[in-house]
């Protein structure tokens, strides 16, 4: 029996005319497919019930996990990722191209030098800010636009945190997109998460298929379904290719941590969690 033809956005990106949207921290989530393919190219497996509409995958060795679960509200915490010692997460609209700046570094081996997240952001033309807490922050031009490293108000626990807050004219803003960083964090995946979220490249997109379609600029791009296809591919191939070295090589490419235990794993994949 054939497969029948279904309307799907996992169609993409064969179903729609695309269009070079910019900035990509504004342009809306995109297709996940960018982050879980590309895991799944660097060796990662799927534990998701077929049944419930999630992503659950793990690494090779269990160190980590993503969790991609919908919820009501794309301020949630749609995207949990973790470790033994430290977890992360994101809301529904940020764009996928920026959550992978994060989940392709887990594929890549730690590098031998800390990079720096605040100075890869002020190059971007950020504005930085340091008081007498220790608080750190930076800001877009746009002024909507944060990345913080902020202690609790009860304590010295510091945790990092990005957002999108659109002004709502009534003195309040409300948020596009939320992302949540334990301080425990390695700091080279914060600095891959910061080189793009200012990557000043386009994204693609549908026409209007953003949140807020007036803050962002949307040209019909030359390369269209077969060179969007082709070009995933190729990055995929990419990925396949740099997971079998290490293996050959035996070099580890994660960030060394405890594995996590197989039954925290099988809950993580239960449906309704």
């Amino acid at each position: 029996m054939t497969r029948p033809y279904i309307v799907s956005k996992a169609e993409d990106p064969w179903s729609r005319i695309w269009f070079d949207t910019s900035p990509r921290h504004l342009a809306g989530p995109g297709d996940p497919r960018h982050v879980t393919q590309a895991l799944r190219a660097g060796g990662w497996k799927n534990y998701a019930d077929p049944d419930f509409p999630h992503v659950v995958l793990a690494s090779p060795d269990f160190r980590y996990t993503l969790v991609l679960e919908p919820a009501a509200d794309t301020y949630s915490a749609w995207w949990r990722i973790s470790a033994q010692r430290w977890h992360a997460s994101y809301g529904g609209n940020t764009p996928a191209e920026i959550i992978a700046g994060f989940t392709d570094a887990l594929l890549q081996p730690v590098p031998a030098a800390e990079p720096g997240v605040w100075a890869t952001l002020q190059a971007a033309g950020w504005t930085y800010e340091r008081d007498e807490r220790g608080n750190e922050s930076a800001r877009h031009p746009d002024g909507i636009t944060t990345m913080e490293r902020r202690a609790t108000l009860t304590s010295d626990y510091f945790s990092w945190s990005a957002e999108v807050a659109l002004p709502t004219g009534l003195g309040g803003h409300q948020r596009l997109w939320h992302a949540y960083f334990d301080d425990r964090t390695p700091r080279h995946l914060l600095a891959a998460f910061a080189t793009a979220l200012t990557d000043p490249a386009p994204v693609p997109r549908g026409h209007y298929d953003v949140p807020h379609s007036h803050l962002v600029s949307q040209v019909e791009r030359g390369a269209q379904r077969e060179q969007l296809a082709a070009a995933h591919e190729a990055r995929l191939k990419a990925i396949r290719a740099a997971a079998r070295k290490a293996r050959r090589s035996g070099a580890p490419n994660t960030h060394p941590s405890a594995p996590i235990p197989a039954a925290e794993l099988a809950a993580a994949a239960a449906p309704g969690r």
